[in-house]
C-alpha cells in the first residue's frame, strides 16, 4: 500500500464538476489501496480576482494583509472536496497550512518553507481519513498567515510528501506531462517520459510553467519522485526524478521561452571596488531575483552594467536601482521590457561540446540578435527581441532534433 501526495491545480477544481471529477479520481486511489493525501490550489482565476479587488482597493496593497486575503482560495476548494467526499460516504478532512503546520519565512507573498510538521496529516492517515490540504500557504513564527508564490501549491505537495516520506508525489495538472516544448508554439513538441531534476529546475526557472522552480528544488534535496500528470485523461505523464545513464544520451532535453523578463542597464558605472556589491545588494534586499548580468569593458575608468530582472518585479526595481544610480553618480538608467530568453537544457551537455556554437549559427541564420548569454553546465540562454522568441524555439526544436525520437531517447509521442 503506497502513501501517495495528489495535488490538483486551479483548472482541476475550476468548477463543481472538476471537483466531482478529482472526487472520482482520490476516491479510486482508495480503492485501489493506497493512502492518499490531497493538496488543491484556489479555482482557476480566483487568485487573480483577489489580487483584482486588493489593487482596487489601494494601488500597493500591505503584503501581510494581501497574503491573508490571497489565502482564503484554497479554503473554497479543499472545504468543497472534502464535502464531496464525505457527501460519498469517504471520511475525508480539510486542513489549512496552519494546521497542517507548514511554518515559513516572513517573506510576504513569496514566503519560503523552514520546517513542516505535518502532526495532525499523519494522525488523519493513522485513522483512515483522507487529508484535503490548502495549498500555497503556510505560517510564519508569529502565526500570521503566508503564501509562498505563484504555483505554491506545488511545493506545498511536494513538502509534504517530503514530510510525510511518501511514495510519490502526483501533480495533476491541466497538461499530460512535460514537453521538449511549449506545444502551444512549437507544435511539434513531444511529451518526455523522464526527466532529472536537474533539468527540470532549469526548464522551470528558464519559463516552463509546468511545475513551481522551488517545488523542484524542494524534489531535489528530498529525493521525492515527482509525476505530472493530466487531470482530465488517462495515461502516463512525465516522471521527475534523480539523473541516469539514459538521460545523457540526448545532448538536449527541451528548449524554453519566458518573455518575464526586462533589462535594466546603468550608464556610466564608476569602475572601482564595491559599485556592483552596493548595486545588486540594495537589489536583493528588495528580494528582487536577478538573472543576467553584463558589465562592458570600462573606458576612461566608467563602465556600463546591464541585468535582467523579472518584469512582474520592475515597479519596484526601477526605483531602487535609480537611487543607487544617483548615490554611486552613475550618468542614467535605462529600461528595456519588450525582450525574452530562449534556452536549451539538458544534461547531455556535460558530456556533448558544440552546443552553444550550434545554437548561436541557428539564430543567427534566422537573423535573431542575441543582446545577451548565460551559460552552466546543462543549459545556454540568450537574450533575444520580445518578437522573435516563437521563431527562435521553433527553430532550435527542429535543429536539435527534438521533433523526433531516435533510439534511447527520453522522450515519447503525444
Amino acid at each position: 500500500m503506497a502513501l501517495i501526495v495528489q495535488k490538483y491545480g486551479g483548472t482541476s477544481v475550476g468548477t463543481i464538476e472538476r471537483i466531482h471529477r478529482v472526487a472520482d479520481r482520490v476516491a479510486q486511489s482508495q480503492r485501489e489501496g493506497h493512502r492518499v493525501v490531497v493538496v488543491l490550489s484556489a479555482m482557476s482565476g480566483e487568485t487573480d480576482r483577489l489580487i483584482k479587488l486588493a489593487q482596487e482597493t489601494t494601488p500597493t496593497p500591505d503584503e501581510r494583509e494581501l497574503d491573508m486575503l490571497l489565502s482564503t482560495g484554497e479554503r473554497v476548494t479543499i472545504a468543497l472536496l472534502a464535502m464531496e467526499l464525505r457527501g460519498r460516504g469517504i471520511n475525508a478532512r480539510s486542513f489549512t497550512g496552519r494546521q497542517v503546520g507548514i511554518i515559513t519565512d516572513s517573506a510576504h507573498t513569496k514566503a519560503r518553507i523552514a520546517r513542516v510538521t505535518a502532526h495532525r496529516i499523519r494522525e488523519a492517515l493513522d485513522q483512515g481519513v483522507i487529508p484535503v490540504v490548502a495549498g500555497f500557504q503556510g505560517i510564519n513564527e508569529q502565526s500570521d498567515v503566508t503564501t509562498l508564490g505563484r504555483g505554491g501549491s506545488d511545493l506545498s505537495a511536494v513538502a509534504l510528501a517530503a514530510a510525510l516520506k511518501a511514495d510519490r508525489c502526483i501533480i495533476f495538472t491541466d497538461v499530460d506531462g512535460v514537453y521538449t516544448a511549449d506545444p502551444n508554439i512549437v507544435p511539434a513538441a513531444r511529451r518526455i517520459d523522464k526527466i532529472a531534476y536537474e533539468e527540470m529546475l532549469e526548464m522551470a526557472s528558464l519559463g516552463a510553467k509546468v511545475l513551481q522552480t522551488r517545488s523542484v528544488e524542494f524534489a531535489a534535496k528530498f529525493n521525492v519522485p515527482v509525476e505530472v500528470n493530466s487531470s482530465f485523461k488517462e495515461g502516463k505523464g512525465t516522471l521527475v526524478t534523480t539523473e541516469d545513464a539514459d538521460m545523457e544520451a540526448a545532448v538536449v532535453a527541451g528548449v524554453t521561452g519566458d518573455r518575464n523578463q526586462a533589462k535594466i542597464t546603468i550608464v556610466g558605472v564608476p569602475d572601482k571596488p564595491g559599485i556592483a556589491a552596493r548595486i545588486f545588494g540594495a537589489v536583493a534586499e528588495a528580494q528582487i531575483n536577478v538573472d543576467m548580468i553584463i558589465q562592458n569593458m570600462s573606458q576612461a575608468a566608467m563602465t556600463d552594467l546591464s541585468f535582467t530582472v523579472p518584469r512582474a518585479d520592475l515597479r519596484k526595481a526601477v526605483p531602487i536601482i535609480e537611487a543607487v544610480a544617483k548615490e554611486i553618480q552613475a550618468k542614467s538608467v535605462s529600461v528595456t521590457e519588450a525582450i525574452a530568453k530562449v534556452s536549451l537544457i539538458g544534461v547531455g551537455m556535460r558530456s556533448h561540446s558544440g552546443v552553444a556554437a550550434k545554437m548561436f549559427q541557428v539564430l543567427s541564420r534566422e537573423r535573431i540578435n542575441i543582446m545577451m548569454i548565460s551559460t552552466s553546465e546543462i543549459k545556454i540562454s540568450c537574450v533575444i527581441d520580445e518578437k522573435y522568441l516563437e521563431l527562435a524555439m521553433r527553430s532550435l526544436h527542429d535543429a536539435f532534433g527534438l521533433d523526433r525520437s531516435p533510439e534511447g531517447d527520453r522522450s515519447v509521442a503525444s
